[in-house]
């Protein structure tokens, strides 16, 4: 988890527009953690993690990351090799 301090959410906005992960609002004078703020968009697991085949995630609609995985590598062998459906 990240942290930030007031002022510096008051100079850029866009680290509370842009996140990706928690982040922890901190009082710099007081040492204190004042909030935690978790980002409402959260991210598909399968994006994250097909890598280079990020293009060919994009039509596999499967919740099972198993499924999917094996789906994006045989749609990358199938360009690879030029083998057609």
């Amino acid at each position: 988890m990240q942290s930030v301090s007031i002022g510096e959410i008051q100079k850029n906005i866009s680290l509370i527009t842009k996140l990706k992960e928690s982040v922890s609002v901190i009082d710099k004078r007081k040492n204190k953690i004042i909030a935690i703020i978790t980002p409402t968009h959260e991210n598909s697991v399968i994006d994250e993690l097909v890598g280079k085949y990020t293009h060919l995630a994009k039509n596999i609609k499967d919740k099972d990351l198993n499924t999917a995985r094996e789906k994006a590598m045989i749609e990358a062998m199938r360009e690879k090799y030029g083998i057609s459906h």
